[in-house]
């Protein structure tokens, strides 16, 4: 029964995503917490840009805390047009597509940010959310670009 957990997350691992630059840090207290801020360019859509934000855990904080391989899943995002936008290329698919993905926890959880397209309004949904193999999480954030009548759509 592990195996099918490791496994999945081996195979997640493998898909692509976009790669997240670091652009800022924030330090919230003494003992070295950070929030991350971190830009991520859509690879699918040019044009859009997201700005991810999460909270790091100091090496002092995971020490007295005792869990050493956690992050919490607490994230903020926020899109922005920041070009020419050409998301002709997309899958409707209502389920949406990964963006980005980056590991919170040793195997276990990761953060990730999913694409969605609203045809209907022509509007691209961006989800930021924690993602659990044993028990899923309603920590979330979510931003929203809206194509121009020049963009291309789906």
């Amino acid at each position: 029964m592990r195996l099918i957990p490791c496994a999945a997350a081996l195979f997640l691992t493998t898909m692509p995503v976009a790669q997240a630059e670091e652009i800022g840090r924030v330090g919230v207290d003494w003992v070295g917490n950070d929030v991350i801020i971190e830009a991520i360019r859509d690879p699918e859509v040019p044009g859009v840009t997201c700005h991810l934000a999460y909270f790091s855990r100091s090496v002092l904080d995971r020490l007295s805390q005792g869990n050493w391989f956690e992050d919490p899943s607490n994230s903020a995002i926020e899109c922005a047009r920041t070009g020419p936008i050409d998301a002709s290329g997309l899958d409707p698919d209502s389920d949406g597509e990964d963006v980005f993905r980056e590991g919170r926890s040793l195997v276990f959880k990761s953060l990730r940010v999913r694409r969605i397209w609203d045809a209907e309004n022509r509007v691209l949904v961006y989800l930021a959310h924690a993602s659990e193999l044993s028990e899923g999480s309603a920590k979330m954030s979510m931003a929203t670009v809206p194509l121009a009548e020049g963009d291309l759509a789906p």
